[in-house]
């Protein structure tokens, strides 16, 4: 089992398999983004080590990032071994979040390897916005993916990143469409995550404000319901719908953080909102497993207790240093 400083039980692995993605968002990466040479991402039996050596130690929720993970090629030889963990009862679940791009292709496999939900990420249903916030992406390609998953007994979650002056108008327009789909919808926060300046202080609106609007227009009340993520639930009236608001700035969500981000070149992050990192890559690839777990049992004494998130014009000490594709979702 393993437990950091503050006593909090850490279960819950973000593993991102790729940095690497079909499409380009403007909250997530510049549009000429130099991806990482190949030598340094990790093999697909690295990563599927790695997992091993998690669920090992107490890990027994596994989420699948990138990037894009359906962009990795192998990507099934990873759900297979997550599957197999699951089937033996070593596991509690397997997830991922995905642009729906692919969900055509794997929809049917990802159900067929244990795999009963995912998050897609979609910011807007209007088909020239997609274009816009995605530089090139084709909404309905994803629409048509989400549909493939449902027909799969897939149950999806959208994730909407939240952009002052972009799509802070059609949120309920994305809630209604979810509403008809059974769909739950967590509404995301701008977050400091990547050097893109100044864009990203006019790219951020208040989580607290759009909160407030939604509940009086759709009437929702707070839900008990939770997930392995950081979302507060809300309820709509006379509906099985849930909204959810992860509000990084605004609310802070640290004191319950259960999770930890491998990126697909093995470091181990133990914060989104820090930089902090211990490099599992040269141990593991030294096949050293004494050494992989005393570097992630040291991860544990230096998780932080929180982010130190702050979006500020011409302000940047709150900012991370990184692409939110390099981490992870």
């Amino acid at each position: 089992m393993l437990i950091d400083n503050f006593k909090r039980k850490i279960e819950y692995l973000r593993v991102s398999v790729t940095d690497r993605c079909d499409l380009r968002c403007t909250y997530c990466m510049v549009e000429d983004m130099k991806f990482l040479p190949r030598q340094e991402v990790l093999s697909i039996e690295e990563i599927i080590k790695l997992i091993s050596i998690f669920n090992k130690l107490g890990v027994k929720k596994y989420r699948l990032t990138g990037g894009e993970p359906l962009v990795r090629k192998g990507i099934v030889d990873i759900i297979e071994y997550l599957n197999e963990l699951k089937k033996k009862e070593l596991i509690q679940e397997h997830t991922l979040t995905t642009n729906g791009t692919n969900l055509n292709k794997y929809s049917e496999i990802l159900k067929k390897n244990g795999v009963d939900r995912i998050n897609v990420s979609l910011d807007t249903l209007n088909p020239e916005r997609f274009k816009e916030v995605t530089r090139w992406g084709d909404v309905n390609k994803v629409l048509e993916g989400i549909e493939a998953a449902l027909d799969s007994g897939i149950k999806v979650k959208i994730n909407t990143v939240v952009t002052k002056d972009f799509n802070d108008n059609e949120l309920i327009e994305i809630i209604n469409w979810s509403e008809k789909k059974n769909i739950d919808v967590s509404l995301i926060e701008v977050m400091p995550i990547g050097s893109i300046g100044e864009e990203r202080f006019d790219q951020y609106k208040l989580m607290s404000l759009v909160e407030k609007d939604l509940i009086e227009k759709l009437s929702l009340t707070k839900s008990n319901f939770r997930t392995n993520g950081p979302s507060r639930y809300f309820e709509r009236n006379n509906s099985k719908q849930k909204i959810g608001f992860i509000s990084a700035l605004s609310h802070n969500f640290c004191d319950t953080c259960n999770r930890i981000r491998l990126t697909c070149t093995g470091k181990l992050f133990m914060c989104l909102g820090q930089n902090d990192f211990v490099d599992l890559k040269y141990p593991l690839r030294e096949q050293n497993d004494e050494d992989v777990i005393k570097m992630i049992e040291y991860a544990m004494t230096i998780k932080p207790k929180s982010h130190d998130f702050q979006i500020k014009k011409n302000d940047y000490k709150g900012y991370i240093n990184r692409y939110m594709n390099q981490t992870g979702g």
